[in-house]
């Protein structure tokens, strides 16, 4: 449990980076050399000690037992994740297949039941430090088992020391060789993860923004809401007029040669909740909005059908022609824009009842011409998906957008942990990545992580930058889930063998 702590310590809203390889380490202690049955259990007390202070954030407005449901089924994956390292503790080498475990438990966590929910991961904790490169060519899958892959080396130096010790009896001037060189190569091991993590930095894109391609001028708003909660948009009009607002003051400072003439202005997702293309007024004033500012601009709205249904659109709203292309989210929300088996999941809660009609999922991805930029566009928690990022760079996007709403999470780490996933994507990918919330954090992400711009939460915020249109690919964007499969197959392997092993020890 100690180790599920110290490991949300990692992420943010503490950010020590660093004490992320001790929850693996922590874990790897625990169930070494234990039976099954108690490895989960033992996984069972680090998950939920890890996931229910994380994810504390889900439960602001809607009470302790969503929260708490989803902290524990959460748990329940790395139940399985102690129960599989206890059986492989046992291996030698333990130590990697232990790391290709915890790749193998996030990409079953991140895909089954509701379409999984791969939050925390141990790769986003890593918002800097030298094994955040690694992200550029494996993506999140190869920083997680770096991650882990220390914790565990860590955990086979105590191990290593601790039999040396025993070995030596009370003199420590007693200790055998081969228990010296046991603790001596975990340590070296250990060292040389973030050693290949630092020259993994030489070759890749640094902080600048307009290195690597032709540049846009971009302009994230954020027009906040009246109040904070799960009714943020109960006045769906004053959402809509602040970031008009704040877009025709953006004008004025144009005009006035105080900020760039921009290319393409970007407004975050349920910036306009009124359906634009129905409802006449909302649709002048964000016509008033892009003719003030005389560039495209990329609107978040909520647009009624098809049929009885809604859909969490990006519209591209040019100045001269008014609405053209458009991108449907592909990967609504379970039991927040979407129910199944609303009958089921009200037993448990009445708040599925405040999802009154379910959002339908697009299907073509969001990649979008805008006054000359080619920008790929995903929609809120859609950041955390590997294949939905990989899609739009991989169909031509020269930058990244994540259009977004957090003002349901209130003054919680949700925006700033959603935000790192922003940081890992745009080393994995080296694009910039510009991040637009309506009430925070809204941010611009360099190539390396790094951010440049950033807004606080529920306050009103402008930026405008010139940003590269990258072309280029990285190792990560060329091989895409490989790392993820291979090291999910040899942790898979490796548990094979720990059965068949156990198996011929019980006959």
């Amino acid at each position: 449990m100690a180790g599920g702590l110290v490991l949300v310590l990692a992420f943010p809203g503490y950010d020590l980076v660093g004490l992320a390889v001790l929850g693996p380490a922590a874990l790897a202690l625990a169930v070494h050399g234990q039976r099954l049955r108690s490895g989960l259990w033992l996984g069972l007390a680090f998950g939920l000690a890890f996931f229910v202070p994380l994810l504390s954030w889900t439960g602001i407005y809607v009470g302790s037992f969503p929260w708490l449901a989803l902290a524990g089924w959460e748990a329940v994956h790395l139940a399985l994740l102690g129960g599989a390292t206890a059986l492989t503790s046992r291996l030698r080498l333990w130590p990697v297949w232990t790391a290709a475990l915890w790749v193998a438990d996030e990409a079953l966590r991140g895909r089954f039941v509701l379409d999984g929910f791969p939050w925390g991961r141990l790769g986003f904790s890593q918002t800097e430090g030298p094994l955040l490169a690694l992200a550029a060519y494996g993506g999140v899958p190869l920083v997680t088992f770096a991650v882990a892959l220390v914790g565990a080396l860590l955990a086979a130096a105590v191990l290593a020391l601790l039999r040396a010790r025993r070995e030596a009896g009370t003199t420590a001037l007693q200790v055998p060789a081969a228990s010296l060189r046991a603790v001596g190569g975990s340590v070296v091991l250990l060292l040389a993860v973030p050693l290949v993590g630092m020259l993994a930095w030489l070759p890749l894109p640094g902080s600048s923004l307009t290195a690597g391609g032709p540049a846009s001028t971009v302009a994230v708003i954020q027009g906040d809401v009246p109040r904070a909660g799960l009714d943020f948009n109960a006045q769906r009009r004053a959402v809509l007029d602040n970031h008009v607002q704040r877009t025709l003051e953006l004008a004025e400072a144009v005009a006035a040669g105080k900020e760039p003439q921009p290319d393409v202005v970007v407004w975050p997702e349920n910036s306009s909740d009124i359906d634009p293309y129905t409802n006449a007024d909302a649709a002048r004033q964000i016509d008033r909005a892009a003719s003030a500012v005389s560039a495209p601009i990329l609107v978040g709205a909520v647009v009624e059908g098809p049929g009885e249904n809604l859909s969490n659109t990006a519209i591209v709203w040019d100045p001269e022609e008014g609405p053209g292309d458009t991108y449907v989210k592909r990967h609504p929300v379970p039991l927040a824009e979407y129910v199944p088996a609303r009958d089921f999941f009200r037993f448990f809660s009445d708040k599925v009842d405040l999802v009154r009609r379910d959002f339908i999922a697009g299907d073509e991805v969001g990649v979008l011409d805008i006054g000359g930029t080619r920008l790929g566009d995903l929609i809120c928690f859609e950041v955390v998906y590997d294949g939905l990022v990989h899609d739009v760079v991989d169909d031509g996007a020269g930058m990244i957008v994540v259009q977004t709403n957090n003002a349901t999470f209130g003054y919680t780490d949700e925006s700033a942990q959603q935000l790192a996933m922003s940081r890992l994507r745009a080393v994995e990918f080296g694009r910039t990545v510009v991040v637009a919330a309506t009430s925070g954090i809204s941010a611009i992400v360099a190539p390396d992580g790094s951010i440049t711009e950033s807004s606080q939460l529920f306050t009103p915020d402008v930026f405008v930058e010139d940003i590269a249109q990258r072309s280029s690919a990285t190792v990560a964007q060329r091989i895409g889930a490989a790392p993820e499969w291979a090291l999910t197959a040899v942790g898979a392997g490796a548990l094979v063998v720990a059965l068949g092993l156990r198996r011929r020890a019980a006959r």
